[in-house]
């Protein structure tokens, strides 16, 4: 009989008086369950440059903005304080600064009139649904690369240009 898979493993960061001994425990778990892809979301902890550095173009992290725009927390309230016209999401490989690393995928979505941050975020997770599955995919059929710190997508054209409309006049 196989042995039995174990699906699920709870390393409380609240049971370490540190980071590092944390990032510690986490690789040591992620090591012994043989996993090939860090996939966060909604981790809202930073991880030591130690563990980043471990698992390099292997951490990925989803945030609910277009970065590198509005990177931390409060997003989509500091979205519609500065009044700009598209948001998003943003599937990327982390590095050890917040919300930074190279661009696997992201996706846009308009700032509407009378939105406030409960209707707007319901819009970009929606997006973020279809974001991240896109930029497990690529990387699981191994279409992915980083090179001087930008992704390069196997296949993949370039984003279209924007359609540029005369003024109304």
């Amino acid at each position: 009989m196989p042995a039995a898979i174990r699906l699920s493993r709870v390393i409380a960061h609240k049971q370490y008086a540190e980071r590092a001994s944390f990032d510690a425990a986490l690789d040591r778990a992620l090591e012994e369950a043989g996993i090939e892809l860090v996939c966060l979301a909604g981790f809202m902890r930073m991880l030591g440059d130690p563990f980043v550095a471990r698992w390099r173009n292997r951490l990925i992290n989803i945030h609910p903005s277009l970065l590198p725009a509005f990177k931390g927390l409060k997003t989509h309230e500091r979205v519609l304080a500065g009044g700009v016209r598209f948001t998003g999401c943003t599937v990327h490989f982390v590095r050890p600064a917040m919300d930074e690393g190279p661009i696997i995928v992201q996706s846009a979505v308009p700032v509407l009139a009378g939105d406030d941050a409960a209707k707007l975020a319901e819009r970009v997770l929606a997006e973020e649904h279809k974001a991240y599955p896109l930029a497990l995919r690529l990387i699981a059929e191994g279409r992915v690369r980083v090179t001087d710190e930008r992704v390069e997508i196997n296949g993949a054209a370039g984003p279209a240009p924007a359609a540029l409309g005369s003024p109304a006049g």
